[in-house]
């Protein structure tokens, strides 16, 4: 779990430096620290997602704009996935992403949250843009096994 977190870190702070932010929407949420500090994370709301081999479920999420979230992703397929919605991780504020074994990382966005058999994951974020986004399991041919689904922010 250390080294996933390692990992999550090295690929914010690489994205941050590269610039990678672009997508047909647009940057990544600019004011997204505001966004956090001034949201009352007493009402958050909290979701979970299941990935099992090889599906999502649920496999259609909806968040409503401007809600604190915690996003509970956890693990229940025998092998490692990949919680990759891009377009997703561009149209929110995150706050952090926590294991509650090994700690957390607070990093601006991210691309891919990678998830080992039997664990979890939460991620605490605010819906900032409105719109429907893929999430894949990008392990190849997870996708095609049908590990796939919509997020939408209305």
């Amino acid at each position: 779990m250390k080294k996933i977190i390692l990992a999550l870190v090295i690929a914010a702070a690489t994205m941050a430096l590269s610039g990678c932010c672009h997508h047909h929407r647009g940057m990544h949420v600019r004011d997204a620290g505001d966004r956090v500090k001034a949201a009352d994370w007493s009402k958050m709301e909290t979701a979970t997602v299941t990935m099992t081999d090889f599906a999502f479920s649920p496999a259609n999420i909806v968040f409503r704009q401007g809600i604190p979230y915690k996003l509970v992703i956890e693990n229940k397929g025998t092998q490692k996935h990949y919680f990759t919605a891009e377009g997703f991780f561009r149209a929110i504020a995150t706050r952090k992403l926590q294991s509650n074994s090994d700690g957390e990382v607070k990093a601006p966005y991210f691309s891919a949250i990678e998830v080992y058999p039997g664990r979890t994951l939460d991620l605490y974020f605010i819906p900032v843009t409105k719109g429907s986004y893929h999430l894949v399991c990008t392990i190849e041919g997870h996708t095609e096994m049908g590990m796939k689904g919509e997020i939408s922010i209305e």
